[in-house]
């Protein structure tokens, strides 16, 4: 428990013990799950956590409440490391009523099979407002952001924020600081975050910062990740970027899938090449061994991607169609792409690349596609050099 301000509490936990964020992201320091209450005439419960932290939360919760009885349990966002506890949290206090969007309402009972919820909830849209006599919240819909049922609240007696997923990062408030003004890694991580949580939905979150833009927001409190409350604009900034697609940096990033070596060889030597030539920043990624998700954040930072992979089983080697395949998934667009394939006999690896990019939006094939034939050969540099002309052109 730690206290923002005398009726503003955070209750939120940091899970040190988990690897995988959504057993798919690798989180090295854990992961926070934020949580608040705000002490006003009435008591409102931002959210619970994740199952994991249970005992940890409802200690906090607890400690905030100092004895007092919460009156609303606000629900912006159903997935489990935010709501795991909403039924026991809803046991433990009779009088208790959960306040969400109609279509978290019509969810509850898919996460909470055997519960009653009858009379216990209250459904919010756009614009409406919870009184908790001598504070106030106004509902904000955010649908696709990146569920269909989240919600961001706004406290504007504080000029607070309460941003669901919204501003989120990987990591944990113990490692990262309590406040953004203490992260000295706030953008890495949390570009990391939003293209592979939020990433295919940039429609949804430009929609949500355009509502946000009529707001007097004086702090930003998320569910993951530190609480903002300086430089707002250097964080809405980066979210209308990022929900943009657009560039964010300028460069190239190289991403290279190689079996034996020769394709690692042939995409480090066109990384120099392009250095050589005045490149603004090449950033060089081994797609078999490095974290995926760090992969994706850089596809999506650099205005160029040039992929050099090798041929396999008649088509692409697996962690590179993997790479491409997320990509896909996180609407990857207005990007240009160089292609390097690498085959022994049969070289087949830039056909199935080309196919995948050809079904994305917006995205520029660069001429020419490099063939090598199983490892770099005297002849190979002038098309790399081809290669890296087009590239910064």
């Amino acid at each position: 428990m730690r206290k923002i301000d005398e009726s503003l509490i955070y209750i939120g936990t940091d899970d040190t013990n988990l690897d995988l964020f959504e057993s798919q992201y690798i989180v090295p320091d854990g992961m926070s799950y934020n949580s608040y209450v705000i002490l006003a005439g009435k008591v409102a419960v931002m959210d619970t956590v994740d199952a994991r932290c249970a005992e940890e939360w409802e200690n906090n919760l607890d400690d905030a409440l100092s004895g007092r009885q919460p009156d609303y349990l606000v629900v912006q966002h159903l997935e489990p490391d935010h709501s795991a506890l909403i039924a026991r949290t809803l046991e433990r206090f009779p009088q208790l009523k959960l306040v969400a969007t109609a279509k978290a309402v019509s969810m509850l009972p898919q996460f909470f099979p055997g519960m009653d919820f009858s009379g216990r909830t209250i459904s919010v849209g756009e614009g409406d407002k919870l009184d908790l006599d001598g504070a106030s919240l106004t509902f904000v819909l955010a649908p696709m952001v990146h569920w269909p049922e989240v919600m961001v609240s706004y406290m504007p007696e504080k000029g607070v924020l309460f941003s669901a997923d919204a501003f989120g990062k990987f990591g944990t408030m113990a490692a990262n600081g309590f406040y953004g003004d203490e992260d000295p890694d706030w953008t890495s991580e949390a570009r990391r975050y939003y293209f592979n949580i939020c990433g295919k939905y940039g429609g949804p979150v430009q929609n949500l910062l355009k509502k946000a833009a009529a707001l007097d927001i004086n702090m930003i409190c998320p569910l993951h990740g530190p609480i903002l409350r300086s430089s707002l604009g250097d964080y809405t900034g980066l979210y209308d970027i990022w929900s943009k697609y657009e560039v964010e940096t300028e460069g190239v990033f190289v991403a290279y899938a190689s079996i034996h070596g020769g394709t690692k060889e042939a995409a480090l030597r066109f990384a120099d090449i392009l250095k050589a030539k005045g490149a603004a920043k090449v950033a060089v990624s081994d797609l078999c061994r490095d974290d995926q998700a760090k992969c994706v954040e850089d596809a999506f930072r650099y205005g160029t991607l040039v992929i050099a992979a090798a041929s396999y089983d008649g088509g692409l080697f697996p962690p590179a169609a993997q790479f491409i395949h997320h990509l896909r998934d996180k609407a990857w667009q207005k990007r240009r792409v160089a292609l390097i394939e690498n085959g022994s006999w049969a070289p087949c690896a830039a056909r199935v690349m080309k196919g995948m990019f050809e079904s994305m939006k917006d995205v520029e094939i660069l001429s020419p596609t490099v063939t090598i034939r199983s490892r770099m050969h005297a002849d190979d540099e002038a098309a790399l050099e081809a290669l890296a002309d087009a590239v910064l052109s």
